[in-house]
């Protein structure tokens, strides 16, 4: 490393020397102290990354002199330590990295240049699905059927375990990638040993999951990213970004009593999202973190993709060592983080000093009420009492051309009586008459489904998940349970959370009420909620109702959680299990019974509804660092099912016929030769979308019909349809994805009228069909293709299968009024232009409707700022306008002038080799 501004120091601690780049000597020189905690720590990795070439003394000077109130125009290059991955969008990065090592080869290279040279770990977590539930077999019956679905994917895992260097997996049945990321990889303080002696710096990561950002409650720097950038970074390439702005979150005041974690994040995206922070970092600070729990924080720092920002980060301090301790971190790591972040200036106690902030939020704990999201977007948070005048607003929007409106749910006759759910002063009409396990009721619009205490964003939480035990105990002593249309399920995060519940005891009174551990995995957060009995679903397509789930997870998007249920609330655990007992929307749960007790008493919320204290008290009898040694003590081996999987051996993967696993495109008929940004002529738009459209409506994750164009494609291999999986497993296979591109059940091409689902309008012949239909019969006449959006576009997980599958369908361009961050960074890895319209233009003040034919001039090799675009309709009349080009950096059009990121790092590694 070069030093320019002499900024190698050493410290001791644990008998021990490091070298480190000090940002007090840096601050001899500069103005340090009033930088954001994580602007230190960006500027601590420019300092330690100096080449001359990707780092010079000009980007350290940016960073030291950092206008907190200028718009973002200096681009750094940003290194982080680690890279950590999930499954779903893990087996994709595995594949491209295989794939690059037989191109690179063909490019006169060799296999093993294709080698992660920063960490890189990845957690099977999004692969268990519910389809088992409400007994004590739930949970080893899903596993059988999550290895027998994935014996292909997991064998594939197991080679790239042995072929890679730096590349380590921890195997099924463990937990959620970010829980264990904050339970047990997260390191807060990186040392590595080279030939220039032993050193210390701060612990960043990229991860290929949105939510990645988690790991901020512990004061590590680390955001998600699109699985092609992190496969960049894992062949030690640094990510272009801009100097960020950076928002400050000032927090008071205490949560009171009857208040949870969960309501305090809705209540944080809910603020946030309002004031826009896209693209910016968040920082929360003041005199409310003393009273934060580092799982609290968390939960805030887990959610920074709902409110838009790249980071949500809080500093190290006395809270984040004492959770250290607590999740069994040694004593020496322990020591390592406090002397380094008291040698850095990145400790925070209560004689900070208060840093320069772009703008500050400010919110009084003591505010935060008890509330839910949705119906279909996190950031829409509704008051607890609010939430039956939600779910009835929403009901009109989607039943409006339906018969008279359902009720909710009438009485039913099971086990224990009668029992009365809804509420006589319902304006709706019939419901559906169901029968299931002997129980026969009437299912109408409302009707809580799914119950799902899902997602490492509250079950990494032992406040909330304990707090929800403790609501099932008492709702248990007064003979209530779920009712019997709600499928219930937990899925931990960790297997320490389902070791706290059994000592507690609370695990069994969770099942006396219907909640029993179905897997450790993301499960219903993910999409992964599973079938529905035949007979519910039965009810709901007769009935065309708009039924609903509750659960505990981070997002509620359209078709995300489950094709049949139309609407989804975000809550927190213990409301999870109360809607579960309700069955129903239909209640105010803050005024309403919940149920009848079996002493024939109205039951209310607040009658079963624990204390603090008695949270508390739970939580300190129940969670130790026992528990947290125990359970990762041999994280990374597996069990008996994982160790019997075979797997080829090899530095070059054995590619076969599988239906999971294909050599994708990308990289073929590549050569040496550097491409170039052309303009674009002649193209058809493939669709035409409105605001938030998510990764989810993009490259859906869930169930593939059978009658869609994936489905028909697996039928066609010999997959029966019940061993279609889901189009995240499948995500190693190019041939599916790019046909799920687009395949949303509930998206909304504005070409068509009143039609939902993945079709469009073929143009010029006017017939409509299947987007990857119309996308190949585009490709066949060698017609370019746009996709036309509104606000947030790629807004939500961070799936490069959306860019990815964009590609493959033939779209040299997206232009859209906004994109979210990570998604515009995907395009262009993937070589899609994203184009944004002028402030106050969209398509439809354009009068556009799809049916033009584009020319997008004036791109200059990717250097223009702007780009022209000439609109012509069928009548042959014009329509001009302007779009900004969103190739933000220098080394963005570099990129894509190489085609995307892959085929830039690999140019440069076989261009190396040949030298």
């Amino acid at each position: 490393m070069l030093d320019s501004f002499a900024t190698r120091d050493t410290f001791q601690v644990n008998g021990r020397s490091y070298q480190y780049a000090s940002l007090a000597k840096l601050g001899q020189r500069f103005d340090i102290k009033r930088l954001p905690y994580s602007m230190k720590i960006l500027l601590e990795n420019l300092l330690r990354h100096e080449d001359g070439v990707n780092v010079t003394s000009k980007e350290i000077e940016a960073v030291a002199h950092w206008d907190a109130k200028k718009e973002p125009d200096t681009e750094i290059a940003f290194m982080p330590a680690r890279v950590v991955l999930q499954d779903f969008t893990g087996v994709p990065c595995v594949v491209d990295l295989a794939a690059m090592r037989d191109a690179v080869v063909k490019l006169g290279g060799e296999a093993t240049q294709i080698n992660p040279l920063a960490p890189a770990e990845l957690v099977i977590d999004h692969s268990v699905q519910v389809d088992v539930y409400g007994s004590e077999s739930a949970l080893e019956k899903n596993v059988e059927i999550e290895f027998e679905r994935n014996q292909e994917r997991y064998s594939f895992l197991r080679w790239g375990q042995k072929a890679f260097n730096n590349f380590k997996v921890v195997p099924p049945r463990t937990g959620i990638v970010h829980q264990v990321n904050l339970e047990h990889l997260a390191r807060v303080v990186f040392t590595r040993d080279g030939e220039d002696g032993s050193w210390a710096y701060p612990d960043t990561v990229f991860g290929t999951d949105s939510h990645t950002t988690m790991i901020n409650g512990v004061g590590v720097l680390g955001w998600g990213v699109g699985g092609i950038e992190a496969e960049a970074a894992m062949l030690g390439q640094p990510s272009s970004m801009l100097i960020s702005q950076v928002v400050g979150f000032k927090l008071s005041g205490k949560l009171p009593e009857g208040v949870t974690a969960t309501d305090l994040v809705l209540t944080v995206t809910q603020m946030l999202r309002k004031l826009g922070v896209v693209g910016k970092f968040v920082e929360f600070f003041g005199p409310g973190l003393q009273h934060l729990a580092l799982a609290d924080r968390a939960t805030i720092g887990n959610m920074a993709p709902e409110y838009g920002a790249t980071c949500g980060i809080f500093p190290i301090d006395q809270e984040a060592l004492n959770y250290l301790r607590l999740s069994g971190r040694s004593e020496e790591q322990v020591a390592l983080v406090e002397t380094y972040a008291k040698a850095q200036g990145l400790w925070h106690d209560e004689h900070t000093p208060h840093p320069e902030f772009t703008t500050t939020l400010e919110l009084d704990l003591a505010d935060v009420k008890p509330s839910m999201a949705g119906p279909k977007r996190p950031q829409d948070r509704v008051l607890l009492g609010d939430v039956r005048k939600s779910f009835k607003d929403a009901v009109v929007g989607l039943t409006a051309a339906r018969k008279p409106l359902a009720t909710s749910i009438e009485r039913f006759s099971g086990e224990g009586g009668d029992t009365a759910v809804g509420h006589e002063e319902s304006t709706f009409g019939e419901g559906e008459h169901v029968e299931l396990n002997g129980d026969k009721f009437k299912l109408g619009d409302g009707a809580v489904v799914i119950a799902a205490i899902t997602s490492c964003t509250n079950t990494s939480n032992p406040a909330v998940m304990l707090g929800a035990g403790l609501v099932a105990k008492k709702a248990a002593a007064k003979g209530l349970k779920a009712k019997p249309w709600v499928k219930t399920s937990i899925g931990p995060g960790s297997k320490v959370v389902s070791d706290y519940l059994e000592q507690t005891g609370l695990l069994k009174e969770l099942e006396k009420v219907g909640f029993y551990i179905v897997g450790y995995g993301c499960t219903t957060c993910i999409g992964n909620s599973g079938p529905l009995p035949v007979e519910i679903s039965k009810g709901i397509a007769d009935g065309d109702l708009a039924v609903a789930s509750v659960l505990s997870g981070n997002r509620n998007f359209e078709g995300r959680v489950h094709p049949e249920v139309k609407m989804n609330y975000l809550a927190s655990p213990p409301l999870v299990v109360a809607y579960a007992l309700a069955g129903t929307l239909d209640v105010d749960l803050t005024k309403d019974p919940i149920g009848t007790g079996s002493d024939g008493k109205p039951v209310h919320l607040k009658d079963i509804w624990p204390t603090n204290k008695e949270i508390s008290d739970a939580i300190a009898g129940a969670v130790n660092p026992a528990m947290f040694e125990k359970n990762y003590a041999d994280v990374f081996k597996g069990d008996s099912r994982w160790n019997k999987i075979a797997s080829p051996d090899g530095a070059v993967y054995r590619w076969d016929d599988s239906t999971y696993i294909k050599n994708p495109p990308y990289f073929e008929g590549m050569t040496m030769e550097l491409g170039k940004v052309e303009d674009i002529h002649g193209a058809r738009v493939l669709g035409l979308f409105g605001d938030s459209i998510t990764t989810d409506h993009i490259s859906p994750a869930g169930s593939i019909k059978k009658d869609s164009p994936a489905g028909r494609f697996l039928i066609s291999k010999g997959v029966e349809p019940k061993d279609f999986n889901s189009y995240g497993s499948r995500r190693g296979n190019d041939d599916v994805m790019v046909r799920g591109t687009f395949a949303n059940i509930r998206i909304r091409n504005q070409m068509l009228d009143g039609v939902e689902g993945g079709y469009t309008r073929h143009v010029p012949s006017g017939e409509q069909m299947a987007i990857y239909d119309a996308a190949m019969k585009y490709k066949q006449e060698k017609t370019p293709l746009i996709v036309l959006a509104g606000k947030e576009y790629g807004t939500g997980s961070s799936r490069d299968w959306a860019a990815k599958g964009t590609l493959l369908l033939g779209v040299k361009a997206v232009i859209a009024e906004s994109f979210e961050r990570i998604h515009r960074s995907n395009l262009v890895g993937m070589g899609v232009l994203p184009l944004q319209f002028m402030d106050g233009e969209n398509a439809k003040s354009l009068g556009l409707d799809g049916s033009e034919s584009f020319d997008v001039t004036g791109l200059e090799g990717g250097e223009s700022k702007q780009a022209k675009v000439v609109a012509t309709g069928k009548d042959g009349k014009k329509k001009e306008f302007s779009v900004k080009v969103l190739l933000l950096t220098p080394k963005e059009r570099d990129f894509f002038r190489h085609g995307g990121i892959l085929q830039y790092v690999l140019r440069q590694l076989a261009g190396k080799k040949a030298a």
